[in-house]
């Protein structure tokens, strides 16, 4: 299964390599298992002749005898001639009765140690039952193989006269030879051929698996609401071509539903918008409609106290005409993108300089460096440093902590530059933070709960990021964005 894992390039690659080398050993046993069969019909056919050349000699002899004709003359007739016949077909011979006796030998030693001595029961039943009254059997004796032969002798009116046994040895010597010789020239063949596929196999699976690689690429480049290019290849398999074809298909679809996604949540949005305008004007207007009825009611020109009861209502009118204000200034701020009126700036003078406007004591300021460059608004800049600030003042207010404290650090990391607000106010309750950058959402009592969606559309404006790490004991505000390199 650990194969199954591999990647495809590595599976065509291997999988080639093996079908050669599978089909070289393949073609080897073919090969040998043939020559094998081979030089067993070469022997067989051999022995064949063989045993038709010394037949003839043998019935030249018994037509030129002057020997009766018989079984039992047969050691006579051939008692000289079976030594003659040996020498010319370089093969020893055996006579036999019909009954399997041993009548004469080519081998006068052998002869004299096995006078009496019978054919094998088997061969001669084997050679009884033949149809051609022929047989040949085929065995293996200390590693070597033999073939031995078994026929009829028969006079001139084909009267059976005795069984002709010739024993061959298959000597494979030189087909063993040129078996050898071939198997190397295969190899080499072989060799050759495993080295061309090699270079085939490296060439096809690279130019597939390119293909698939630049596929894989633009997948994993492939974003719901960001821009994402199609694929043009030319010169592709059919396989791969649908494929693209697919893809491209897709980044359309993906593309029409990020359109009405996008159409759906602006939708949403400006309706959620409308709601939260028309809550935070209903709250101000509710107190000046009971300020304004209660004058009316009780408003008295003889009363010595009017000019007092006058101003107080003066006063109250005019804080919640300061507040629909504010809330139409918080609405109209959020509304609208951040102009990019990019400046390269000094970071760590810049979020000084927002600190200047807070009179709290409780607020200290660190810096790595006197100077971390970076291209920003610097008012969208002051904006971020100051919504943080407040928040972390407000913060502080709700907790009263006995020694409050809000840090502001500047520093450099890698190529950001990193802007820190820490306090020890009532800081994020859990069940909150993955609403904080919410647009309506707030923790405060008062307010819209704008501000951090604000901060967080300029810091995304300029490719950066914010986050927070918030416990009862310390909140934590992160600005990242990217610096410019000296």
């Amino acid at each position: 299964m650990a194969f199954y894992k591999k990647s495809l390039r590595t599976r065509i690659f291997f999988s080639m390599i093996a079908l050669v080398i599978g089909a070289s050993i393949l073609i080897a046993i073919v090969t040998v298992l043939q020559y094998n069969k081979d030089a067993q019909r070469f022997h067989r056919d051999r022995l064949l002749r063989k045993e038709a050349a010394i037949r003839a000699n043998i019935d030249y002899v018994l037509k030129t005898t002057t020997y009766p004709v018989e079984t039992e003359q047969i050691p006579l007739i051939f008692k000289d001639k079976i030594y003659e016949i040996r020498d010319i077909h370089s093969l020893e011979l055996f006579l036999y009765d019909l009954n399997g006796n041993l009548l004469k030998s080519s081998r006068p030693l052998f002869f004299r140690d096995t006078v009496g001595q019978k054919m094998s029961e088997y061969a001669l039943k084997q050679l009884q039952m033949s149809p051609s009254k022929k047989y040949i059997r085929e065995f293996v004796e200390d590693g070597q193989r033999y073939q031995s032969s078994y026929s009829y002798i028969t006079d001139n009116y084909f009267k059976p006269l005795a069984i002709l046994n010739l024993p061959y040895i298959e000597d494979n010597d030189y087909i063993t030879k040129e078996l050898r010789e071939y198997l190397y020239r295969l190899s080499v063949a072989y060799f050759f051929m495993l080295i061309a596929g090699v270079i085939l196999a490296y060439l096809l699976t690279t130019y597939i698996t390119k293909s698939l690689k630049e596929v894989s690429d633009k997948l994993v480049l492939t974003r719901f609401h960001a821009h994402n290019e199609k694929i043009i290849m030319e010169d592709v398999p059919q396989e791969i071509a649908l494929l693209i074809n697919s893809y491209n298909e897709m980044i359309d679809e993906l593309e029409k539903s990020a359109a009405q996604l996008a159409a759906s949540e602006r939708e949403t949005a400006w309706r959620e918008m409308a709601k939260q305008v028309a809550h935070e004007i209903k709250n101000p207007l509710t107190p000046m409609r009971l300020t304004t009825q209660s004058l009316r009611q009780r408003f008295d020109k003889n009363d010595p106290e009017i000019e007092k009861k006058i101003e107080e209502y003066t006063n109250t009118m005019l804080h919640q005409i300061d507040t629909l204000s504010s809330i139409s200034t918080a609405f109209s701020t959020y509304a609208k993108m951040p102009a990019q009126q990019d400046e390269t700036l000094n970071v760590v003078r810049i979020t000084k300089l927002a600190l200047d406007i807070f009179h709290e004591e409780y607020i200290y300021f660190h810096a790595d460096e006197e100077e971390i460059r970076a291209c920003f608004d610097r008012t969208q800049l002051i904006r971020v440093v100051t919504n943080l600030v407040k928040n972390s003042i407000q913060a502080i207010d709700q907790k009263k902590p006995k020694v409050p404290r809000i840090d502001v650090k500047v520093l450099r990391n890698n190529k950001q530059v990193v802007i820190e607000v820490t306090d020890n106010g009532i800081g994020v309750a859990p069940q909150e933070q993955k609403r904080i950058f919410e647009p309506q959402f707030t923790t405060k009592t008062s307010g819209m709960g704008l501000g951090l969606g604000i901060i967080k559309n300029i810091i995304e404006t300029y490719n950066g990021t914010i986050d927070f790490k918030s416990s009862p004991e310390q909140t934590t505000f992160t600005v990242r964005f990217p610096i410019i390199d000296e």
